[in-house]
């Protein structure tokens, strides 16, 4: 047994027994949660690049839990691939980077911090499993983080999103298990490896009724994951969920929930049913482009619409995961590298995207397309990376969002799927329409007191003052009126500069760094993911 092997059950079970923590210390202390998350995360990241070295020198990394291994087809397994690594290093990245958002921003509160180590443990576990029923006890673990962390903002909007999710999130999580019981009905297996190498395989070849379990099976799977992946019409519940959230919650759902359950998608369909299984079951590829291409469309527009920025961004992922469902139904191996790729730029993008949405709302009191009304010209740090976070979205070279769509474009030309490179090309003038509303807000429209709040405030991140601050109550010379107008809850729900740490600036700026380096790892990318992929396709 190897330390590398070791790391991937303390990988899971580490950050679900600290949840625990953060409330027993609520006990006698009141603000322990945020760092024993800290501490806890970055080891999590720590441990999980070790892990990522052992993957590049052996390929593959595997525990069996309990003994199991001896149970030929029901062995209980965690295992690290170059494609579950790279899942798992953008999990543990994201959740130790955002709490420097939180920190300041919040919410706050032992409670909250272990809802969010619980969600940190399922999406690590989500994405090492090597079992399909333990898959859906991990989406539901992922399901009970997420329902508790929406519903931690102060409104009535938070409970209801989180309940509408909740709903929908339990039927497609029931969907899925139904498909694991037809599976299990036709093969007798659970374990991924032996389901993808062997069982399946087998009834493909044979055909008969255990392979009319299996086509059922995946349906059920695809829908409950189409659910989970918010793709059109099953996506409801993600711009409620990502609108009523508190803000600092709104990053690490918004890159990781369904950028996970994408991926245990892609993990299904390709290590589990396979190549040929998808390529000769009837309209099973035309159904997966379908869906994809739909969404990508559907989408793209209902972002263009919209005012607030938080329900904005998420129509887009909408669109982007989309995006990545059509990629898999091309069935190609460039197709596949470009919806890996995609998935990890997609978490970088939004992460940033929503700590902008965040820290301008936070400290500028904007919400709305029409309140980003010359934000550059008072807040030039927090729109200068909103604006190279939204041409990254756009897909303009060099960026995390032209080297994902490339690939899927140059994969679907490939396959001869000449719908999916229609619909990446007006899926880019789509984003285009609502990014460039965004830009022409923050860079060519003058703000006015109406418009924007934060064009009245005190700067910090490098942009002029103007002596005034607006509050929920009005606007008042920060050197006299009433010291009583400006009461705390109204900092907070109107924005207050000095509201913003440099903590918050330095994230954000180096995510949007970040979303263009990845524009130029393309190749890094192809090699790091070739043992998959030559597994999948040979």
């Amino acid at each position: 047994m190897s330390s590398a092997d070791i790391l991937l059950p303390l990988l899971v079970a580490v950050p679900i027994l600290m949840a625990a923590v953060p409330v027993a210390l609520g006990l006698w202390f009141d603000r322990t949660g945020w760092s024993i998350t800290a501490l806890t995360t970055v080891g999590l990241f720590a441990a999980t690049a070790y892990l990522a070295n052992a993957v590049s020198e052996t390929g593959r990394e595997v525990h069996v839990l309990g003994g199991w291994d001896e149970l030929q087809g029901i062995g209980i397994e965690l295992v690290a691939d170059p494609f579950s690594t790279l899942i798992v290093l953008l999990v543990t990245v994201t959740a130790a980077s955002l709490l420097a958002y939180t920190r300041v921003g919040g919410p706050r509160g032992n409670t909250f911090y272990a809802g969010y180590l619980l969600l940190v443990g399922g999406l690590i576990g989500l994405s090492l499993t090597g079992d399909v029923f333990n898959m859906f006890v991990f989406l539901e673990i992922v399901g009970l983080g997420t329902y508790a962390m929406i519903s931690s903002g102060d409104g009535p909007e938070s409970a209801v999103a989180a309940l509408k999710y909740l709903i929908l999130g339990t039927v497609g999580a029931s969907l899925y298990l139904i498909g694991v019981g037809f599976l299990f009905m036709a093969t007798g297996a659970l374990n991924m490896e032996v389901l993808g190498t062997e069982a399946i395989p087998a009834i493909v070849e044979e055909g008969g009724s255990d392979l009319t379990l299996l086509r059922a099976g995946f349906a059920f799977i695809f829908v409950g994951f189409a659910i989970k992946v918010a793709q059109w019409p099953l996506h409801t519940w993600q711009p409620d969920a990502y609108q009523h959230a508190p803000d600092g919650v709104t990053p690490l759902i918004a890159a990781l929930v369904s950028t996970v359950s994408a991926y245990a998608l892609g993990r299904l369909m390709f290590t589990v049913f396979g190549i040929e299984f998808l390529a000769t079951t009837p309209y099973a590829q035309e159904v997966v482009v379908a869906v994809g291409a739909v969404s990508v469309v559907a989408g793209s527009t209902l972002a263009v619409i919209q005012q607030d920025v938080k329900r904005m961004f998420a129509y887009s992922s909408v669109s982007q995961f989309g995006l990545v469902v059509a990629a898999y139904g091309a069935l190609t191996e460039t197709a596949l590298v470009g919806a890996i790729i995609h998935l990890i730029g997609h978490g970088v993008m939004k992460a940033g995207l929503f700590v902008a949405a965040g820290v301008i709302a936070l400290g500028y009191g904007a919400r709305t397309v029409d309140e980003y009304a010359g934000l550059a010209d008072n807040r030039p740090f927090a729109a200068g990376s909103t604006a190279i976070l939204l041409i990254a979205l756009i897909g303009i070279p060099p960026s995390a969002g032209f080297i994902g769509k490339w690939y899927i474009a140059v994969g679907a030309v490939e396959a001869e799927l000449w719908p999916i490179a229609g619909v990446i090309f007006l899926s880019t003038m789509l984003t285009l329409a609502y990014a460039a509303r965004l830009l022409e807000k923050m860079y060519f429209t003058p703000a006015t007191p109406v418009e924007s709040p934060h064009g009245t405030g005190v700067a910090t991140d490098g942009g002029e003052s103007n002596g005034k601050r607006r509050t929920s109550s009005g606007l008042r010379s920060d050197g006299g009126g009433d010291p009583g107008i400006l009461m705390e809850s109204d900092r907070f729900q109107r924005g207050s500069p000095d509201a913003v740490s440099l903590g918050m600036l330095a994230l954000l700026v180096a995510i949007a760094i970040s979303a263009v380096l990845i524009g130029f790892a393309g190749g890094l990318f192809f090699e790091w993911l070739e043992p998959f992929t030559s597994e999948v396709f040979n």
